[in-house]
């Protein structure tokens, strides 16, 4: 297994590690800044071999007795066992899970006022009295979350069926905030499965261990194309989810969820948080981005 990166961006603010699948992408800001990077390379050093300790369990359906050793990993348990009796593994968790951890590491000393980690568009952050933090949304031209320091949210997370990971959903997109970024990937990750057409003729679907042998969902079908699908489809599709966001937003598992499909847009919980370009104006500092951008 090659061995973990770790390089400055050439814009001297941004923290780059790459270790095998993960990849993360670390903003500190404020007078620790220089010693929070150290930490969180140190740390970084040990991250996948940990994880590879107990990728066996990992991969298998979620269950409360199940005892798991490893920090990260006790994280993504933690995240999809409210999410039960949804079939889930603790893998649904595991980008946010690490962007967790590296929030906490960063924020080990007093001394940060802000702290971005983004892992792959899954975001986990820290934000000082004052802060905030905007995010172009993946899958909604031109729409933005901003999250600020008084809001109880720490994690955003995206998910659909053109991610790297694999959906029973057709969703293009769900965006959902949550207290941290592990339980708001989990919640991305069932709330896509959810904006579903089961048995449509337009999706197409394969057994996902067929397209990834060691794939954590086995033999379950994970979509593999949506051909065209009428109006009426769509917002079938999205009800479907939305239902099951209100539920999960009821329960105060999740903070607001953006759900895309065929550019139509519902929204869930987000109220004042969520913008759209023409709502920002020329001059309100909000970054343009064609995929995530935060700052």
């Amino acid at each position: 297994m090659q061995k973990p990166a770790a390089n400055m961006l050439p814009d001297g603010r941004r923290l780059h590690l790459h270790h095998g699948p993960i990849d993360l992408i670390v903003e500190a800001v404020g007078e620790g800044r220089t010693a929070a990077c150290e930490r969180v390379k140190e740390r970084f050093e040990t991250v996948l071999h940990e994880m590879v300790d107990e990728l066996d369990e990992l991969r298998r359906p979620a269950c409360s007795s199940r005892r798991l050793e490893g920090p990260i990993a006790r994280r993504m348990q933690n995240a999809v066992l409210p999410l039960l009796p949804t079939f889930i593994t603790p893998m649904a968790a595991v980008a946010g899970a690490v962007a967790d951890e590296m929030v906490d590491v960063a924020t080990a000393a007093d001394d940060l006022d802000k702290v971005i980690v983004n892992n792959g568009g899954d975001i986990g952050f820290f934000l000082g009295p004052s802060r905030r933090l905007t995010a172009a949304l993946a899958g909604f031209a031109g729409g933005r979350i901003t999250v600020d320091a008084s809001d109880p949210w720490r994690g955003l997370a995206t998910s659909g069926w053109h991610g790297r990971s694999q959906s029973f959903g057709i969703a293009d997109s769900v965006s959902v905030l949550a207290h941290n970024a592990a339980t708001a990937d989990a919640a991305a990750t069932l709330i896509a499965n959810a904006v579903d057409l089961p048995e449509h003729p337009q999706i197409e679907r394969t057994p996902a261990n067929e397209l990834a042998p060691d794939s954590d969902l086995g033999l379950r079908l994970v979509t593999t194309n949506v051909g065209p699908l009428e109006a009426v489809d769509v917002s079938q599709a999205l009800d479907r989810g939305e239902s099951y966001a209100n539920a999960l937003l009821e329960q105060a598992i999740i903070g607001g969820a953006v759900l895309v499909l065929n550019n139509e847009v519902r929204c869930v919980g987000v109220g004042r948080r969520l913008t759209t370009n023409e709502e920002q104006g020329a001059n309100d500092g909000f970054r343009s981005s064609k995929n995530r951008s935060v700052h």
